[in-house]
């Protein structure tokens, strides 16, 4: 059921993962529009991120991603050069998914709104993907993970190899 015409979401999607599909699933499956903002390379690196791809490869990776599990479905990805993007001028949104984790996001959406005299826009709210570890997933959990895995497999190949 679509509740609204047009809502907006974002991220890095560095590594799409489980709790990214949870957030694009939310936005597709009540909006017959989606705007996901995608965070510029200098926005990612300035909020801490360590990035593994560009921006124009998670570009490429995040289309591919919702061309294959979201046919003909209307969306638009704008670049992040901050916090909300075109979710702050454009009057047409009405709702933000945001993850649990992101929520205090839309109070700040909303009070740059208000100074616009825009309407507040509805806040949904994704519950956290958690892992089987019970915490929830992440991609820096992701690439620690595998950093971790690459450097046990380098010291036992190192301790056990001939």
């Amino acid at each position: 059921m679509q509740l609204f015409d047009l809502v907006a979401m974002g991220g890095t999607f560095d590594a799409i993962h489980s709790g990214h599909m949870a957030l694009l699933n939310k936005a597709f499956s009540i909006s017959s529009k989606v705007i996901i903002g995608l965070s510029s390379d200098q926005l990612a690196t300035k909020k801490g991120k360590n990035l593994v791809n560009d921006y124009s490869k998670r570009l490429s990776l995040l289309k591919s991603v919702i061309e294959k599990n979201f046919p003909n479905i209307s969306y638009e990805i704008s670049k992040l050069e901050n916090d909300f993007g075109p979710a702050i001028i454009e009057g047409s949104v009405k709702a933000l998914v945001v993850s649990e984790e992101t929520s205090n996001k839309g109070l700040l959406l909303n009070d740059l709104r208000a100074e616009k005299n825009l309407p507040p826009v509805k806040i949904v709210v994704v519950p956290m993907v958690l892992a089987e570890d019970g915490k929830a997933i992440s991609t820096t959990r992701i690439k620690n993970s595998r950093s971790e895995e690459r450097r046990v497999g380098k010291e036992c190949r190192s301790r056990w190899s001939p």
